[in-house]
Parts: structure tokens; C-alpha cells; sequence
């Protein structure tokens, strides 16, 4: 292995979590993209509003917990907070998961934590968390053998050593390369199954849902996914801490017993969150109210458009019988089993 040149998914751990890694800058992940946190209020609401409804199914626990995995500075949280009426407010306990420093000014309310918490009753919701989970990249060879792709600092890439164990494993039941055309890629999601394992492990009863950028076995991207991007555009993946650096998410491979994949779209539709335009007629009848009609139009069509963050996957994870049918609507469908 030449001098400087590592593995994929140790070049990106040191990249957006060593010192001075990408995730640990004070602007926090908002500074260089935008998620759907960021794009409308009404996604905090629905957030809050699945929160109310595994706060039902379980009974109304003396304390709730809801989870935000990969909580940035906590923008998620504190839309949440906002959004819960007074009484779930009363019993609820906001964990923040984050490796990066708790913010200041932060509402003294949210836990800050470096890991889950373990023997919670609630709801543990992350999003766009498992596309940042480092990931090992293999790539087909001149003989159709899977690979291991190293990378050094420069993003310069070379062949490794044919993927072998657990990994060659993964890939033959969840993205198969070997025999794939020359320069076919996948990202070898192991670690991302285990790090959502740990996740749903965390939930003693309630809901565990992951919202990222996805596919399944049947629509692997032949090249792969792995990306950089640098205020707010798409840029070479450098593992040099300057760039984020992430991959789409096999969620298939992490659900489950008794998970549901589905679309944002859907999700959010469920939840209350809909695009249609407000009648003209209130225009004339209540003009201020058609004016902020219209906006909450529009924030919940840019939400749930297909091909952008309506086609985000949710994979839905529900922890004992209480909340196994949440969410469970005509869009949905079990996740694969490989």
C-alpha cells in the first residue's frame, strides 16, 4: 500500500471526525447544505407530530424520549420543541446525538450525547445520519473480481486487495460485483447496519426511523454514490477534512424484522404535510390568510416533490408491538430481505 493511502471508510472517519474534521466545524452540516430541517418548519411539525402519535400508541409514559441521531446543532430538536403541545412537552426527554460540541444557547431541555441512550421509551429519528456513516468502496477489476478501492489524501484512488469475510458477504447478498462489467463500484453498507442496529437496540418500545438518500438491491447504481460536497455544491471526494463526503444508504440492508421502507413523500403525506394549493377564492375573503396559505403550500411541495426531497427512503423500525402498525399506509411496502 503506498505511503498515506487508506481504505475508503478510514479516510473518511479521520476527514469528517479526526481534529478538524468536517463535522466538527462550528458552522455544523447547515453552512454547507440543506436538509429538509432547513427547508421548512412543517418538517419539525410532522416530526412532532409522529412523536405525538407513538406517544399515544405507548400509553402516554410518564417520560417520552425523542432521540435525534446526527442532530447537527440541534435545528431538528428545537423545531420539535416547538411543535409538541404542552402536555407531551411536559414528559418529554430530547436527547441530541452528536459528535460534534453541544452548541452554545442551546434550549437547556436537550441532552446532548456522543451515543445513543440505552432503555428509552419514544421516538428515535435520523435523519440523513447513515449516509455519513463511513463506508469501505469496492470496486470490479479487468477479471470482474471485487476490490477494495484505497484513496489517499489527494482523493487520488488505487486498487486493493480483493474483498474478502464479512465484507465480500455483504456484497454478495446485498450489491453482488463479482462478475459485473470493469469499473462497476459499490459501497459496502455493513457498517451502517450495525451502527442502525445499535440505534433500534437503544429503544426499549417506540418507533426508530431513518430518513436519507437511498436505493435497494434491485436498483443498485452501477458506479456507486460516493460524493463530496462543500457549500452546497457537489465537489470531488477528498478525504482532506475539506469537503463533506457521503453515499447513499442500502436501507434495505438495514431493516429489520417488521420494517417498512417508504418515500418521504409518503411519510410526510401521512403526517399531514400536503402540497395542495389553497382555493383562490380565499384570496378575496382572507387575503393574509391566502398569503400564508400558499407559503405552507409551497414549503410542503419542495418536502415531498418526487425528485427531490420526496423521494428521500424512511425506513420505519418499530421497537415492541405498540407501534408496529405507525405510519403503515397504502404507499408503503415491507423492506426486502435480500
Amino acid at each position: 500500500m503506498a505511503s498515506g493511502t487508506r481504505t475508503w471508510r478510514a479516510a473518511t472517519e479521520a476527514a469528517l471526525y479526526g481534529p478538524n474534521g468536517f463535522y466538527l466545524r462550528p458552522e455544523g452540516p447547515a453552512g454547507h447544505f440543506r436538509t429538509s430541517v432547513h427547508a421548512s418548519p412543517r418538517y419539525a411539525g410532522a416530526v412532532a407530530e409522529l412523536l405525538c402519535r407513538v406517544d399515544d400508541a405507548l400509553g402516554r409514559p410518564a417520560e417520552l424520549a425523542f432521540t435525534d441521531v446526527g442532530a447537527g446543532r440541534g435545528e431538528l430538536l428545537t423545531g420539535v420543541l416547538a411543535a409538541v403541545p404542552a402536555g407531551t412537552a411536559a414528559r418529554l426527554r430530547p436527547y441530541a446525538v452528536e459528535r460534534a460540541a453541544r452548541p452554545p444557547g442551546l434550549d437547556p431541555r436537550i441532552t446532548w450525547l456522543s451515543d445513543v441512550p440505552d432503555g428509552v421509551e419514544g421516538l428515535l429519528f435520523a435523519n440523513e445520519w447513515l449516509d455519513n456513516v463511513p463506508v469501505d468502496v469496492a470496486e470490479a477489476d479487468a477479471d470482474g473480481t471485487a476490490r477494495q478501492v484505497l484513496v489517499q489524501e489527494d482523493g487520488e484512488e488505487l486498487l486493493g486487495e480483493p474483498v474478502s469475510g464479512a465484507d465480500a458477504d455483504w456484497l454478495a447478498r446485498w450489491w453482488p460485483l463479482d462478475g459485473a462489467p470493469p469499473g462497476s463500484r459499490a459501497e459496502i453498507g455493513r457498517p451502517r447496519d450495525a451502527a442502525w442496529a445499535r440505534a433500534v437496540g437503544s429503544l426499549r418500545a417506540g418507533l426508530a426511523v431513518a430518513v436519507d438518500y437511498a436505493h435497494r438491491r434491485d436498483t443498485r447504481p452501477p458506479f456507486g454514490t460516493l460524493a463530496g460536497f462543500r457549500e452546497g455544491r457537489e465537489v470531488r471526494p477528498v478525504p482532506d477534512g475539506s469537503c463533506d463526503i457521503t453515499a447513499h444508504v442500502a436501507l434495505d440492508a438495514c431493516a429489520g424484522p417488521g420494517a417498512a421502507l417508504l418515500t418521504q413523500r409518503v411519510a410526510l403525506r401521512a403526517l399531514g404535510v400536503d402540497g395542495t394549493r389553497p382555493p383562490l377564492s380565499l384570496a378575496s375573503s382572507d387575503p393574509a390568510g391566502y398569503v400564508r396559505a400558499l407559503g405552507a403550500a409551497g414549503e410542503a411541495a419542495e418536502l415531498t416533490a418526487p425528485a427531490g426531497l420526496g423521494g428521500f427512503g424512511w425506513l420505519v423500525q418499530p421497537v415492541g408491538d405498540a407501534c408496529a402498525d405507525l405510519l403503515r399506509t397504502g404507499g408503503d411496502h415491507p423492506a426486502a430481505e435480500g
